[in-house]
């Protein structure tokens, strides 16, 4: 299932099994079409709502910032790993990239009462079980990491 009508996406590259991913422009509705493309997806795996929730609101901090501070497509992956035999204590996850052209991490910031921005990656550090960040051929990914119930 797609963004509702009038939200592009460049591209879909996969939203079948364990794993769905897109290209959004780098344009305003992109914080909005990840979301709906997001939701939907992690509605489809029939993930339980304060998940999806929670998803949905780091995926769209994160497009966010990818459009402050990029230029170019920004790629959104979602997957669904097994649980981590090595683990403990073992549950599955899910694991969530972001993906911009611009090679330069992302830089956590305190943010004061008053700001309007700076708290996304805390928003990730504060809800995520792992996160990180990672440079690619042409650019960056940050990514993190949920616990799923189950």
């Amino acid at each position: 299932m797609g963004p509702p009508l009038g939200l592009e996406v460049v591209g879909v590259i996969d939203i079948e099994g364990e794993c769905a991913e897109w290209i959004f422009p780098a344009e305003l509705d992109a914080v909005r079409a990840a979301r709906h493309a997001v939701r939907d997806a992690l509605r489809g795996w029939r993930l339980d709502p304060a998940t999806v929730d929670v998803t949905v609101l780091l995926v769209s901090e994160l497009v966010t910032n990818s459009l402050r501070y990029a230029c170019g497509p920004i790629g959104v992956r979602l997957l669904r790993l097994p649980p981590d035999e090595g683990a403990f204590p073992s549950s599955p996850a899910l694991l969530v990239e972001v993906s911009d052209p611009l090679p330069d991490p992302p830089l956590e910031r305190p943010a004061g009462p008053d700001d309007e921005g700076g708290r996304g990656l805390q928003l990730v550090a504060c809800s995520a079980r792992r996160w990180g960040t990672r440079k690619g051929r042409s650019g960056k990914t940050v990514w993190f990491e949920l616990a799923l119930p189950g």
